[in-house]
């Protein structure tokens, strides 16, 4: 079965020391998922580096999943990538980038994951995971905006 891979690329305008701060925050994750998904973290004071795990709970058409990531590489505070060991999908691999730029940072994302099952998976993600995946990472750029673009102050 095929990979599918989905990329983004956002600009804010915050130092890449700051970016990487938070995008390293496990429980940062939650802030910038749709609420629908329900994203709790379960290991809670977990030290972000090569080779944490992360435990989530999340759900998907309300049924409650587990979801175990392991930080496979770590390079603060240029990059990092995180796999999935256990949970929903055949594989998940998830690469964060962060460069600097005109007085802000950019983030890059690239996941390339599988759906298990095989032709059923297959369909599945041509019916509704794809889209529904498409749609977490569109919230999750604008969250990242919203969170992170500084708010000027009204001129007075």
């Amino acid at each position: 079965m095929a990979d599918h891979v989905m990329e983004s690329r956002v600009w804010l305008a915050r130092p890449r020391p700051d970016v990487f701060a938070f995008l390293a925050d496990p429980s940062n994750l939650a802030r910038v998922m749709p609420p629908a998904l329900r994203l709790r973290l379960l290991t809670p004071g977990v030290r972000m580096d090569a080779g944490a795990v992360l435990d989530f709970r999340l759900a998907w058409l309300g049924v409650p999943l587990r979801w175990r990531l392991f930080v496979r590489e770590w390079d603060p505070p240029y990059r990092f990538v995180d796999v999935q060991v256990n949970g929903p999908y055949a594989r998940w691999e998830h690469r964060h980038r962060l460069l600097e730029e005109g007085g802000g940072t950019w983030v890059e994302d690239r996941v390339t994951y599988r759906l298990p099952a095989g032709p059923l998976g297959r369909a599945a993600h041509a019916l509704l995971v794809g889209h529904q995946l498409r749609a977490a990472w569109a919230f999750r750029r604008e969250r990242l905006i919203a969170l992170l673009t500084p708010v000027s102050a009204p001129a007075g």
